[in-house]
């Protein structure tokens, strides 16, 4: 057989083309997004930052330098109201820390910006309120060695640090987090790795802190690398902020270590859309290249998240950059977090209005971290023991019975000037379902079908035939399938004799319905 050879026309031909070809780009991936400028997308830059060169505003170092946290330095860059003046100056205030990235996405003029009610201090933050708890979930309760928390069989927190990136005015662990004077050290970081050692039942730690992305790369591989060397742990986690307050310390030197001790989990911690920019975009997609699954943990906040059309374009922005849902928390009894809390109706209204709206993986499980330390309870029937107007008791996994107490009082999410619900995503066909629920009809029949062109000729589409949309088992409907169904009398032939006696023939969709306690349908002769 003698070898065919190529045209050299025809390959100088393809040659050309495919250097002449744009490659293609998806343009429903997020971390492909690009700016005006043809270059990758960046979300707003505050005015006051406009001549930092861009190589020092991607650099996450710099922006940790550069955090803002003084009544002077937040004044720079928004309007402040009185009550955010006094909060800013409260002597006993937890600790303000703002990244330049984050304190440029706030809209300056806009006191109920939902990213500025997370991080701006108001005065009224240092109001008690009742059931109010310094160490909510009893923490140092279950620490049998400093900075670990072992309240669950198999697993353990493990506390690493007391500094974060920016501070959430909501945050569980303002006990310590943000005070310098009570960080952990390398010694409490050994002691903890010791206990793990000699505790076989734990395959799962959680780092946490303050936020361990915020160790220098050494100590935090070194956490790392101590608990991989240990063999009985099976995963890691990484509960972590800085993607959303710094979304420049996800870069290559980050993945390539977390890829080198799997298996590695990461649960982020998103609240509100708007904190999910093509910087953050970008970010998320390194981490899963990398090979780290990512989930998100949801705070429900008053004034920035509790509304359902808020959450569901959370959910679906999250998911859209591969990132799944995980839970929903009620806002803990922390001090400082009394003008966040919302009733835990609130959380089920919006647990409604996702289920079913919207896909089952973008559905996070809406817990309560149960006061006294029972650990996260799911707000479900099997766990919610009853529901007042004031108090809520619950039920852990060991029975443990523990009670919430509601806020006693709590503004409603106003309708009138949010944006997500003056332009609510719209839900195309539910209109029939709800005809369906009320009784108007009994099925929907799809119209609208294009005709089929085959083998040059033109066919009706096969679900135009209206024979096949006649449910078996109901009977016949007048001028659809056929003549109407026929009454039967004892004994009697339905067909004017053209079958066997005791039985009659039907059409697709006219036979009886049968009586109460006899087989409800057949199928080829046999019953189903």
């Amino acid at each position: 057989m003698e070898a065919s050879s190529a045209n050299p026309t025809d390959i100088a031909t393809r040659t050309e083309v495919a250097l002449t070809e744009q490659p293609w780009v998806n343009p429903r991936d997020p971390a492909k997004a690009v700016g005006p400028d043809g270059r990758p997308a960046r979300s707003r830059r505050a005015p006051i930052w406009a001549d930092v060169p861009d190589e020092q505003w991607d650099d996450w170092r710099w922006q940790l330098s550069h955090r803002i946290n003084t009544v002077d330095e937040v004044a720079a860059v928004l309007n402040l109201t009185d009550d955010e003046r006094a909060g800013l100056t409260a002597e006993d205030k937890f600790r303000v820390d703002i990244t330049p990235y984050f304190a440029s996405l706030i809209d300056p003029d806009d006191p109920n910006d939902p990213i500025r009610r997370q991080v701006i201090p108001l005065g009224r933050e240092a109001e008690a309120f009742t059931a109010m708890m310094e160490d909510s979930l009893a923490e140092d309760r279950h620490s049998p060695v400093p900075g670990l928390v072992h309240r669950y069989p198999d697993r353990v927190l493990m506390l690493v640090t007391t500094q974060c990136a920016s501070y959430c005015r909501y945050c569980t662990r303002s006990r310590i987090v943000g005070d310098p004077r009570q960080n952990f050290n390398s010694r409490e970081h050994e002691a903890q790795l010791e206990y793990l050692r000699r505790t076989p039942q734990v395959r799962d730690v959680l780092i946490s802190g303050g936020d361990g992305l915020t160790l220098a790369p050494k100590l935090l591989e070194r956490i790392i690398r101590g608990l991989r060397e240990i063999p009985h742990i099976e995963i890691i986690r990484i509960g972590t902020r800085v993607p959303v307050f710094l979304p420049q310390r996800v870069d290559d030197e980050l993945c390539e270590m977390l890829a080198r001790y799997h298996p590695i989990w990461m649960n982020l911690h998103f609240n509100h859309p708007n904190e999910i920019t093509p910087e953050v975009a970008r970010a998320a997609d390194k981490l899963t290249r990398a090979g780290v699954p990512l989930g998100n943990q949801s705070v429900l906040l008053a004034g920035v998240n509790d509304c359902v059309h808020i959450q569901r374009a959370l959910v679906h922005r999250l998911v859209e950059n591969r990132i799944r849902p995980y839970y929903l928390y009620q806002c803990d009894l922390v001090e400082g977090s009394g003008h966040f809390r919302t009733p835990v109706g609130k959380g089920l209204e919006i647990m409604e209005g996702l289920r079913g709206h919207t896909s089952g993986y973008a559905i996070p499980t809406y817990v309560i971290d149960a006061p006294g330390g029972g650990g996260k309870i799911p707000v479900m029937p099997n766990y919610l023991i009853s529901y007042s107007d004031h108090k809520v008791v619950l039920r852990n996994y060991e029975g443990y019975i523990t009670t919430y107490e509601e806020p006693p009082t709590y503004t409603p999410h106003d309708k009138s000037t949010c944006a997500y619900c003056q332009h609510e995503r719209p839900e195309p066909g539910q209109s029939g379902v709800l005809g369906l629920l009320e009784g108007e009809r009994m099925w929907i029949e799809p119209s609208g079908f294009e005709e089929t062109h085959r083998r040059g000729a033109i066919e009706a589409h096969r679900l135009q035939d209206p024979s096949k949309w006649v449910p078996f088992g109901v009977g016949a409907i007048e001028g659809r399938a056929g003549k109407p169904l026929p009454v039967l009398e004892a004994g009697a032939e339905a067909n004017g004799g053209g079958a066997a006696p005791g039985k009659a023939e039907y059409g697709p969709g006219e036979e009886p319905r049968p009586r109460e306690g006899e087989p409800t349908g057949t199928a080829h002769g046999e019953l189903l």
